[in-house]
């Protein structure tokens, strides 16, 4: 097992005013200069504020952990020279969309065309998990499984309660922005992976999309690599968070996996099921009662991410992951919670989104001063 599973992180970054706090749209410049040091690793997306930062294919957790401590580091002292600084949250607290420059590339010009202000309000940022698979067959049979828990992974990584510099009372604001774009949230139940492709060939045939990475899913199997996609966090707080997140996606479809070649599966849930737990994650995050609908039962969304820790736990031995696990087992008993809770806490405390902004500055770079280039 240690061989497969493969871990591809990408991870979307604020860039703002070192000294004010406010988005700064730099993506360009922050390209150019970082052309020789971070190369491929860091990308451009539609508005010039966001920077995405992309390790490589990595065969494990300790290996992901090393790339995205070096890759973060490097990315801070980049940002750092041009008098800025990165906010890892998955929206600003103060910023509003109507002031943001669009990135000048052909592509995000025909997505604002199409999509108009449901394009140019996406002023949101999260995080991406790719898990390597070795059977391309298999990844819409355990799509059709792992959507139970994008309830839970939203609820762990929620990190967005404000909005154009109102609390919103969210937990994850960046979920209720996102879902506005068109093929987005759940994925229906597909029979199996022909059922899917024969779905995506069928839009690109009546011209609906141009390719495959045009379906915007919570959890999608990637068009052109042999992996499944988790897009459905918010862009959490520390690295220790991302890490912790990468690792339970990991876990989930190693165990799925163990399960399928043994004739094995958990239950498949309808979508709208599926929906009324991820709306109760975005608004309440850890807080959430969630209903387990397979045994008919509410129960806490920690218990419930506890049991899913539970039932991941056997493998997490030949994936070298129990660090990470152990993480969340905590995450669940910290009185702060997570970086929504942490959010609400500091404007509770103050009464200031521009403390709330400044808190977020200084905890992105935690754990992160050894790594940074001299």
């Amino acid at each position: 097992m240690k061989q497969r599973f493969t871990l591809g992180i990408e991870e979307e970054f604020q860039m703002v005013d070192r000294h004010t706090g406010q988005l700064a749209s730099h993506i360009h410049t922050i390209l150019e200069k970082g052309a020789t040091s971070l190369g491929e690793h860091i990308k451009a997306e539609m508005l010039q504020s966001v920077v995405e930062l992309v390790t490589d294919v990595c065969p494990n957790i300790a290996a992901a952990r090393n790339a995205l401590q070096r890759l973060r580091g490097d990315l801070t002292q980049l940002v750092e020279d041009e008098g800025l600084a990165l906010i890892s949250a998955g929206t600003h607290p103060l910023a509003r969309w109507q002031d943001q420059m669009r990135t000048r590339n052909e592509r995000y010009t025909e997505l604002e065309e199409e999509y108009q202000d449901v394009g140019r309000s996406i002023l949101i940022f999260g995080l991406h998990v790719h898990v390597g698979i070795d059977d391309h067959e298999i990844s819409v049979p355990l799509m059709n499984q792992l959507r139970t828990w994008i309830p839970h992974l939203l609820a762990l990584s929620s990190n967005s309660p404000f909005w154009a510099g109102r609390y919103s009372g969210m937990k994850s604001y960046r979920a209720i922005v996102w879902k506005r774009f068109p093929r987005n949230g759940i994925p229906e139940v597909f029979a199996g992976t022909h059922d899917f492709e024969h779905y995506v060939q069928t839009l690109m045939h009546t011209g609906c999309i141009d390719n495959g990475k045009r379906i915007w899913w919570d959890i999608r199997p990637h068009p052109f690599f042999n992996t499944i996609e988790f897009r459905i966090c918010d862009m959490p707080p520390t690295i220790e968070d991302s890490l912790a997140l990468a690792a339970l996606c990991q876990a989930l479809v190693a165990k799925l996996t163990w399960l399928y070649r043994r004739n094995l599966a958990t239950h498949v849930l309808p979508a709208y099921y599926i929906e009324e737990n991820k709306w109760r994650a975005s608004r309440h995050g850890l807080d959430a009662e969630i209903v387990d609908f397979a045994q008919s039962r509410r129960l806490g969304m920690r218990d419930a991410i506890g049991e899913l820790l539970d039932f991941v736990d056997d493998v997490l031995d030949d994936l070298g992951s129990r660090r990470e696990i152990n993480y969340l087992r905590a995450l669940l008993e910290d009185p702060r919670g997570t970086g929504a809770d942490r959010q609400i806490s500091v404007y509770q405390e103050t009464g200031s989104v521009q403390a709330v902004t400044r808190f977020l500055m200084q905890q992105t770079v935690e754990g992160l001063s050894r790594y940074r280039v001299a």
